[in-house]
């Protein structure tokens, strides 16, 4: 009985959901977090508490994925001698997360499912959304696809700086902590609302 009575709240918001009485705070929860959200360059030198990278752990384990495959691995680096070294993977748009307190590192094995890179990018923007909603910022920095030099790729040079199994892909990296500054959210007026189509392209 007590234990039902401390869970009331969560019982309640269930039964308010089932039958169509959930508020409107409640329903534009995830609509406020994406106004809210944007990518941040420019990190505070805090410490992120152990309890909010818990919470960044839960949330990207529960990460949807196809066919519950989980072709994922996470590799979360608060070393800040580690970050600055991973920070060099690619000569252009990496450099900014040597002053991130958090860098999580986004791989899978392509092995375990054919849509991999599909699941790293919804585990990847999970990471970013959970951030947003822990007060932290992100930035994500693209490894897939992109050249550390003329020799190696971005991916194979992260592999060897932390040991990642050669039968693993690096997909993305997040760069997490506090931000310095941060800019609003885009207003509504500017969304491309003619990218949005009805039954059929164009209409």
């Amino acid at each position: 009985m007590k234990n039902w009575v401390l869970n009331f709240p969560v019982v309640l918001f269930f039964v308010r959901r089932i039958i169509g009485l959930v508020d409107e705070e409640e329903k534009m929860g995830m609509l406020e977090l994406l106004k809210k959200r944007r990518s941040v360059r420019q990190f505070e030198q805090q410490e992120i508490e152990q309890e909010k990278k818990d919470y960044l752990i839960e949330c990207m384990l529960r990460s949807f994925s196809s066919r519950s495959l989980n072709p994922w691995e996470f590799i979360l680096v608060d070393q800040p001698q580690v970050i600055k070294e991973l920070a060099k993977a690619k000569p252009h748009g990496a450099t900014f997360a040597k002053d991130a307190p958090l860098v999580i590192v986004v791989c899978a094995d392509p092995a375990k499912c054919d849509v991999w890179i599909e699941d790293t990018a919804v585990a990847t923007t999970l990471i970013h959304l959970a951030a947003e909603s822990a007060g932290l910022g992100s930035c994500w920095i693209q490894i897939r696809k992109r050249e550390y030099d003329e020799n190696k790729t971005a991916g194979e040079y992260i592999r060897e700086q932390l040991d990642i199994p050669g039968k693993y892909v690096v997909e993305t990296m997040v760069a997490v902590g506090y931000p310095k500054a941060k800019n609003p959210g885009h207003p509504k007026e500017s969304l491309p609302f003619g990218k949005i189509h009805l039954n059929s392209f164009g209409g």
